[in-house]
């Protein structure tokens, strides 16, 4: 086994809701330091000497982002795509080791796939 945790259905399903909720910030921290990235790097260019609030906001938005992929790393939930929302939870189906895959546009998760086969290789639950 590749994990050590797995979810039923009904488990993952249960955490859609805060799934939803740590993507959403996941997503505006990415946004946050990616901004911060390209001034940094713009006044870097320019030869500024950094330092002050431009750095501190910069490594405020690096500690968020780092902080919610915790929450998943800890749980075992892989992030395939943060930006689609594409989210794979390890599970065991009929003896096998799988993913029960999501994403964020959908209202549920009505989909699995072998550890190895990726998006492409989705398959519908049967319930």
């Amino acid at each position: 086994m590749r994990f050590k945790k797995h979810y039923t259905l009904q488990e993952a399903r249960a955490l859609l809701p805060q799934v939803r909720q740590w993507l959403a910030e996941l997503n505006g921290a990415l946004q946050r330091v990616v901004r911060h990235d390209e001034r940094v790097a713009g006044e870097l260019a320019a030869g500024a000497d950094l330092g002050g609030d431009a750095v501190n906001e910069w490594l405020r938005s690096l500690v968020r982002f780092q902080k919610l992929l915790l929450q998943f790393h800890k749980r075992e939930i892989q992030i395939k795509d943060p930006q689609r929302g594409l989210i794979d939870f390890p599970a065991i189906l009929g003896g096998r080791e799988v993913f029960l895959c999501w994403e964020q546009d959908e209202d549920d998760i009505e989909y699995w796939h072998d550890l190895d086969a990726g998006y492409a290789g989705r398959e519908k639950l049967k319930e």
